[in-house]
């Protein structure tokens, strides 16, 4: 039960830094770095979550 409250949280944290790239897409000057790094903390985020469904 525990693991699979994880698993939703892992979810949701990926889901809000996605909107969080979008949001920073919109503006008129976008940050690069920043979006990179949001990126980076999705795809490690994305790689636990993919672990976590695995072990189901």
């Amino acid at each position: 039960m525990a693991e699979n409250n994880h698993l939703q949280a892992l979810k949701a944290k990926h889901a809000a830094l996605d909107a969080e790239i979008a949001e920073e897409m919109k503006r008129p000057a976008p940050d690069a770095t920043k979006i990179s790094g949001l990126k980076r903390q999705k795809l490690g985020i994305k790689e636990e979550i993919e672990q976590l469904e695995a072990k189901k």
